[in-house]
């Protein structure tokens, strides 16, 4: 058996460049075949489970396997001329043709004694062996069908007598009985008829209309059986559904009837002529070729197989193929027939010269088909339901060559041809997830087209799924080349014991040789990577060389602070709050050698002093502090300081204020050492606040204080002895 795509045998020649998905699956069946059809051609076929019987103009029975192969010794020359109808017991032991010829031949594939060849001397077109014929005793029966539908079946003796079982409107023109012998289906020149086998009484006639130039004479009738209640007509261009049913119990004790009926659930018409039919679960397949005008020399079009679903009096086509059969253009809707395999949902569509077998496509052929037409979304889609236990009803429901893995690997390789590289990398996430050899093995391809930065977000990294560290490295060389920021963030995100460290420092080593530009990004991921292997000093001076502040990091978490004292001017001109917060919080240093570090710095020792201050409250540094804050901080910090504190020289305090002519500071200071005639003056002569001079004499209560206040205010403005009035409520 060779199987072919579905072009092979359909032909849509205006079809759309977005293809719909097809429903069924063609194999045309070769073989032993080929050199039967040199020969002769096919009149009619019965397939069984395990095998084909293949009927010939010349009157030979070929009985082959379901590739095309003769079975040896099984070619039987039956009759003289073609051969009409053949049909095959259920346990395929016994099968039974009739012909023009007049002859009936049933015929023992295991046996020669119980061979029958029956010459009737008229027409037979049709035969039927009773499905349990291979049971032997009342089994052993068949009906033919010609001018009547007779009956053949044993005596008490053995002997073989026929019985009518009915008279027919013109010839008998098909048959078909029921798996399990009960119902037998027959139509004639008037229409289709059900005859009840065990009652030996007919249920009825289906009457066909004749549309006007369409005699039904012209086609042939396809009965199927569905079930052993359903019966399928196809005839003409009309498709009838029949049922079956049992007779109520008040039907059948009111009136003489059969106790079945026929009960037609459902006529539909069709855009063409029909010459086969079969069921396909809740749907029809129909075989039939296209309604077109007769015209002289005018070929026959392609036949066609359809899927419908139908409904009461309607359907709904679902596909329909065009089937190029062999020499198709030269034949008309009675030359094709159509068998299937219920159980396998396969359909033998035949030609007098080819036979393709159709199947619907099972999961791995949907899969398949989307492959080839890039729907690769849709093929994962189906898989992924599959894997959940919701897979499709048609064919198998587990797919059994193709996997989310070989399908993904399939749609990688599409993508990166495409060159849609970013969706390439969160596939890989998808489809590989914790499969580390999967991503070992499909990541080169990403490094084969420089695009490893495009899956690095989505590898795996953690310690149940971990790649070969050659992957890892070669992700972070492919960074060092061509983006810069990329490779300190990976750097700064992933584990170092994914990879090499040290490699990986050679290598930015080697590639700041020859760096012009963002040369500072590979500089602080050197310092990490320093870190990384515990070149800390190595580290502190890559930060340290970039100004950077996550040097106070690398300190506190490796315990640094050691480091501090040999440059802490450097760490305070880089973060003097964060350098001072180490510097109070973990004490590294005493605070004697910050100062004398610091002290050719005025700034930065009036920084950690102001912060020191306020953690320690022995006034250590008190002296040095009063000429900061007066040289950083006189408005804000000065005098509240030197009301504050205890802890300092006051003469000294009161030489830097009038140094730099701080009077509010010096009345204080004054005030405090007891020199309140001085203090006054400075309040009356160069604050000029006479309110203050009022209040600083209040808070002394010197009379020798209030008189020099007096006298100072003679030769004042008026508004000094208004004050001085209002004081003594003069």
């Amino acid at each position: 058996m060779s199987e072919h795509s579905l072009n092979d045998y359909t032909s849509d020649p205006e079809s759309s460049e977005d293809e719909i998905e097809p429903k069924l699956k063609y194999v045309r069946l070769s073989n032993d075949l080929k050199s039967i059809f040199h020969k002769s051609s096919a009149t009619c076929i019965a397939v069984h489970p395990k095998f084909i019987c293949l009927g010939s103009h010349c009157g030979y029975i070929h009985i082959l396997d379901h590739q095309g192969n003769s079975i040896q010794g099984k070619q039987l020359k039956a009759h003289t001329v073609s051969i009409n109808h053949i049909s095959i017991d259920a346990n395929g032991e016994f099968i039974a043709t009739c012909s023009d010829d007049g002859r009936v031949f049933v015929h023992s594939l295991f046996s020669k004694e119980n061979n029958l060849t029956l010459n009737l001397g008229r027409l037979v077109k049709t035969i039927a062996l009773d499905p349990c014929y291979y049971k032997g005793g009342a089994n052993r029966r068949f009906i033919t069908g010609d001018n009547n539908l007779t009956l053949y079946e044993r005596t008490f003796l053995g002997n073989l007598k026929p019985v009518v079982l009915c008279e027919s409107e013109g010839l008998v023109r098909s048959m078909c009985w029921t798996s399990n012998g009960n119902f037998l289906a027959w139509s004639s020149n008037v229409g289709v008829r059900v005859y009840d086998i065990n009652s030996r009484c007919s249920l009825g006639l289906i009457k066909w209309e004749e549309h006007s130039g369409m005699s039904t004479e012209r086609f042939r009738c396809n009965l199927r059986w569905a079930d052993e209640k359903t019966l399928l007509i196809g005839w003409v261009d009309t498709v009838r559904v029949c049922i079956i049913r049992k007779r109520s119990a008040i039907e059948l004790a009111n009136r003489d009837l059969p106790e079945y009926l026929v009960d037609p659930v459902s006529t539909v018409q069709t855009e063409f002529f029909i010459s086969g039919i079969a069921p396909l679960d809740q749907q029809l397949v129909l075989l039939g070729i296209p309604k077109v005008p007769e015209a002289e020399d005018s070929q026959s079009p392609r036949p066609q197989l359809y899927i419908v679903e139908y409904r009461d009096n309607d359907c709904v086509d679902v596909c329909a193929d065009s089937l190029s059969l062999r020499d198709y253009q030269e034949y008309g809707v009675n030359d094709y027939h159509l068998d299937v395999l219920l159980g396998e949902n396969q359909f033998f569509v035949v030609a007098p010269k080819d036979v393709v077998v159709a199947s619907p496509y099972d999961l791995d052929d949907r899969i398949q088909w989307l492959i080839e037409h890039s729907k690769f979304e849709d093929a994962l889609d189906i898989l992924r339901r599959s894997e959940n236990g919701n897979g499709s009803n048609v064919g198998n429901t587990v797919p059994q060559r193709h996997t989310v893995q070989t399908v993904g690997i399939e749609y990688l390789d599409h993508l990166l041809r495409e060159g849609q590289y970013d969706e390439a990398g969160r596939l890989c996430l998808r489809i590989f997830e914790k499969d580390a050899q999967l991503w070992e093995d499909q990541i080169y391809k990403f490094a084969s087209v420089h695009r490893l930065r495009s899956v690095s977000p989505y590898i795996p990294r953690t310690s149940d799924c971990k790649l070969n560290p050659h992957i890892y490295e070669m992700i972070l060389y492919e960074y060092l080349k061509l983006d810069a920021q990329g490779f300190l963030d990976l750097v700064k995100e992933w584990d170092p014991a994914l990879y090499n460290v040290c490699a990986v420092i050679n290598a930015v080593l080697e590639h700041l040789l020859n760096c012009e530009v963002n040369k500072n990004l590979y500089v602080e991921a050197l310092a990490i990577l320093y870190s990384y292997e515990k070149m800390y000093d190595k580290s502190l001076s890559m930060y340290l060389k970039l100004k950077h502040k996550d040097v106070f990091t690398l300190i506190e978490k490796h315990n640094l602070y050691s480091v501090i004292e040999d440059m802490l001017t450097t760490f305070m001109d880089l973060d003097y709050k964060k350098t001072i917060a180490l510097l109070l919080d973990k004490q590294p240093i005493p605070s004697g050698i910050v100062v004398e570090k610091l002290k050719s710095n005025k700034l930065h020792l009036y920084r950690f002093l102001d912060e020191y201050d306020k953690k320690n409250i022995k006034g250590k540094y008190h002296r040095e502090l009063i000429s900061l804050y007066a040289i950083f901080d006189r408005e804000n910090k000065l005098l509240p300081f030197l009301k504050k504190s205890e802890h300092y020289p006051i003469q000294e305090a009161l030489n830097i204020c009038q140094k730099e002519k701080y009077y509010p500071e010096m009345v204080y200071l004054l005030g405090r050492m007891g020199d309140t005639k001085e203090a006054l003056e400075l309040i009356i002569n160069e604050l000029k606040d006479m309110q203050h001079a009022i209040s600083f004499c209040q808070e002394h209560d010197d009379q020798d204080l209030w008189e020099d206040l007096i006298n100072n205010c003679v030769d004042k403005p008026a508004s000094y002895p208004e004050k001085l009035s209002r004081v003594f409520h003069i």
